[in-house]
């Protein structure tokens, strides 16, 4: 109920000029917004902006493949080796554990922290929409795999010039060992970003994406073995079909068999040319499978 006329206060509210003004700038808009999302995830990847103790995990990931790269050309040096101890394709793989413990240590901060922080919200009041988030989050992961894989890549390249090593093949050996490195990143990067994204608690998306991808690993090890692997005997094709378990013996067979790599009878590749054919639509889908379930899970935010 309202108030008799004359028991009203009067009004008396003023409005004051404190000089505020209208931004006249330039309005950099999405695109912008989008790089400046990959450049901050990517540097979270690295601690870089963060604690000194949120570096020491990546900064040691991305040390160690580098310290063993220059103690395989220091070795080629010393022996004045026509080769490199390693090729560039399997150098990843040698070195799978350290970049398992990388994506999964990283991915749940690029996606899990937003979660747990309830900021998310935040970046979407702003122009950038929930594909430009999930597309820069999966550029930067992407991005800092590959900077742990390709940097160690790099110094094996410039170690076998400076061992006087055949310049043509280690130049086509170093570009396939680039293209794998980027199949390990888009595959490696899928899965833990699907599954960093599907929980707010880093600890458990830490925990999730070292099992997914250790124990199909071990479990495709165990098929493969027992199907005739390198120590059953006679090698079968079917032997090879084990790696449809594991991600990282996805990638390595199916590198093995395009490029015609790791000939010795102990290598896995996969079987044959439909075996590769299906191995490449295994890859696709893993990759544009998970990048679909995260983008949908955004779009449900």
């Amino acid at each position: 109920m309202s108030l008799p006329p004359e028991s009203r206060t009067p009004d008396t509210g003023v409005i004051h000029n404190i000089g505020y003004r209208a931004y006249a700038g330039p309005r950099l808009g999405r695109s912008y917004a989008t790089r400046s999302l990959f450049v901050q995830s990517l540097r979270a990847a690295y601690g870089l902006g963060r604690s000194g103790k949120s570096k020491v995990l990546p900064m040691l990931m991305l040390a160690l493949p580098v310290l063993v790269a220059v103690i395989v050309v220091v070795v080629a040096i010393m022996r004045k080796s026509d080769q490199l101890s390693t090729d560039y394709p399997q150098f990843p793989s040698i070195l799978a554990l350290l970049v398992e413990i990388f994506l999964a240590a990283q991915a749940p901060v690029l996606l899990s922290r937003d979660l747990r922080n309830n900021t998310v919200p935040l970046y979407f009041s702003r122009p950038i929409t929930r594909g430009d988030y999930v597309r820069a989050k999966f550029a930067a992961m992407v991005s800092a795999m590959m900077i742990v894989m390709g940097a160690p890549l790099v110094v094996l390249y410039l170690g076998s010039m400076l061992a006087g090593q055949n310049l043509g093949h280690n130049t086509g050996h170093f570009l396939i060992g680039l293209v794998t490195a980027l199949l390990y990143a888009l595959v490696y990067s899928s899965i833990g970003l699907l599954i960093a994204a599907s929980t707010p608690r880093r600890g458990f998306g830490v925990a999730s994406i070292m099992g997914v991808l250790v124990v199909s690993n071990i479990i495709a090890g165990i098929v493969y073995a027992l199907s005739g692997g390198p120590h059953g005997g006679d090698i079968t094709q079917s032997s090879d079909w084990a790696a449809v378990i594991s991600p990282s013996m996805l990638v390595e067979s199916f590198v093995n068999q395009v490029f015609t790599l790791a000939t010795d009878t102990g290598a896995v590749r996969a079987p044959g040319a439909f075996g590769a054919v299906v191995f490449a639509v295994e890859i696709a889908v893993i990759i544009a499978g998970s990048y679909w379930l995260v983008d949908r899970r955004y779009r449900k935010i």
